[in-house]
């Protein structure tokens, strides 16, 4: 794992750096057509994930964004998981970014009772398809996600998690 990770709760002051990651992995590895004006919850993650009682967490390589995740709370103890992205160079096992992030998210919602977390993604995303279904996510179809799940128009595949 690396040394240099740290993870912390949003700070607005890597506000540039969230969207410049995210947008760079969307657009130029995955070449999925969305811009930064299509994702208006990047410019406004307090507003949009923490005061409604979700989270967003930041990985940090020496002050640098290399991973991000967050928990929207969508009512009665049922959360959806967005904007879950790693750069690149911090992918993979060996690195564990990923499985971090998304430990200390399980962990935090846990902590808030939550009986459940969804989330869509894109089809191209095999390797995080793959990497949820090992962290005990099942794919469910779009129909039978809560009426209250915010769907984006580019997901295609949707997965829960439940805690026990």
């Amino acid at each position: 794992m690396l040394k240099s990770l740290v993870i912390i709760q949003f700070d607005p002051k890597y506000t540039n750096q969230i969207a410049d990651l995210i947008l760079h992995i969307q657009r130029n590895e995955f070449f999925v057509e969305i811009t930064l004006s299509d994702q208006p919850d990047l410019l406004d993650i307090n507003s949009f994930y923490i005061k409604p009682g979700g989270n967003f967490l930041i990985a940090l390589d020496n002050d640098t964004v290399i991973g991000t995740i967050a928990a929207l709370d969508i009512s009665n103890d049922i959360y959806v998981l967005r904007k879950m992205f790693v750069a690149s160079d911090y992918r993979g096992k060996e690195k564990g970014v990923a499985q971090v992030l998304l430990d200390k998210l399980l962990l935090w919602l846990k902590e808030k009772n939550a009986k459940e977390i969804y989330l869509g993604t894109i089809s191209k995303y095999k390797a995080a398809h793959r990497f949820y279904e090992k962290n005990n996510f099942v794919e469910v179809k779009k129909e039978n996600l809560p009426n209250t799940f915010p769907l984006m128009k580019v997901d295609d595949r949707f997965f829960k998690y439940s805690f026990k």
